[in-house]
């Protein structure tokens, strides 16, 4: 592993483990075992860490959707695993989730985490068009349908993560709201 890899690594523990404010350039250095001086050398600043850690969590999420949309599954199964991977990644891991769809300034100054962005929505952009082609949704503009889902995922997963929806109250979890939502689109 690379010292770079290493220092991405720590700044998601320290994100993991105490939030944003947890990521300092001299606290990642020293949760790598690295110098102090070695994330000044691998990074501008902490916000160039913070992009490098969102690319890396938009990275991993997209290879996952591939496997996802590759698998022998029916398209709308494939969907909503792929949803299912997405939540699972929002709710163990909230403040990286909050770093990764919730800091609008990383992407404009990061080039490469609007690149891994757009990549990782390509492929649930691409597992809705195979859900319109087995008839599983609407047919209507295909990224206007992946985003009205993607948009009620995160509203969904906010709402709980807030403690205002929650399955404990006898309602429905993310997963089986987004199943639902899926199957009430299917024309």
């Amino acid at each position: 592993m690379t010292t770079r890899d290493k220092l991405v690594e720590a700044a998601a523990k320290l994100l993991d483990a105490g939030g944003e404010q947890a990521v300092t350039l001299l606290g990642v250095g020293h949760t790598a075992g690295v110098s102090h001086n070695a994330p000044y050398k691998h990074f501008k600043n902490r916000d160039a860490l913070l992009a490098a850690v969102a690319t890396s969590d938009l990275d991993i999420l997209t290879t996952k959707f591939v496997e996802i949309r590759v698998s022998a599954s029916s398209p709308g199964d494939k969907l909503l695993a792929a949803i299912g991977a997405l939540i699972a990644f929002c709710l163990e891991r909230p403040s990286r989730y909050r770093l990764v769809f919730g800091a609008p300034t990383l992407v404009r100054e990061h080039p490469e985490l609007q690149v891994q962005s757009t990549a990782c929505l390509s492929e649930i952009v691409l597992m809705v068009d195979e859900c319109k082609s087995a008839n599983a949704l609407p047919d209507a503009p295909t990224r206007s349908l992946a985003s009205l889902l993607l948009a009620a995922m995160h509203g969904r997963v906010l709402l709980e993560a807030q403690g205002q929806l929650r399955p404990e109250k006898g309602l429905l979890s993310i997963e089986e709201n987004m199943a639902l939502m899926v199957s009430l689109l299917a024309p």
